[in-house]
């Protein structure tokens, strides 16, 4: 609260929200499920990795950016601090050109551990593809398995039926003599 005072509570126990607040709060979550709806379907899709490099890519660029900004002394153009935001986030780190200042060095950690992330992404869907095109291809063959095992099935009740109607046939021949 501006003034220090802790906020009022009502009877239900949340604290008192003012309808703009409560407006920026739907419109957050709007847009979260957006987000949300957007990432399940890419994921459903298996279009995950043109996000990922998307993301990557937009990242570097704004990395790249920003680090010029904060280090000029190392970084005497955006396009070095590109390359250096691509080769860290790549996680090749060359080592050609380097943060010296307190900040680029903690921006530097967070673009390292966004590159071993987005590779840990990229591992994880290229692995996914794999096991689910397995997993495929194993229903298949189960499925023609199942089959097989189904039309075995029906010829041995075929059979049971002929015999079964062979002992009857026989059955009602011997009723009928005396």
């Amino acid at each position: 609260m501006p003034n220090g005072s802790a906020p009022r509570v009502r009877d239900g126990g949340s604290p008192d929200i003012t309808p703009g607040e409560r407006r920026e709060e739907r419109g957050l979550a709007r847009h979260g499920s957006r987000l949300r709806e957007t990432t399940a379907r890419a994921v459903a899709s298996r279009r995950v990795f043109p996000y990922l490099a998307l993301v990557t890519a937009g990242l570097a660029v704004v990395v790249g950016v920003v680090m010029r900004a904060i280090d000029p002394k190392d970084f005497h153009s955006i396009g070095e601090g590109v390359w250096w935001a691509i080769v860290t986030l790549a996680t090749v780190g060359y080592g050609d050109v380097v943060p010296h200042s307190p900040w680029g060095r903690v921006l530097g950690s967070v673009v390292i551990v966004c590159g071993v992330t987005f590779l840990a992404f990229l591992t994880a869907t290229v692995t996914s593809m794999f096991v689910s095109s397995e997993q495929r291809e194993a229903a298949k063959l189960a499925g023609a398995a199942e089959e097989a095992r189904e039309r075995e099935v029906e010829a041995k009740l075929d059979e049971i039926s002929r015999r079964l109607a062979a002992i009857e046939a026989k059955l009602d021949d011997g009723e009928g003599r005396p």
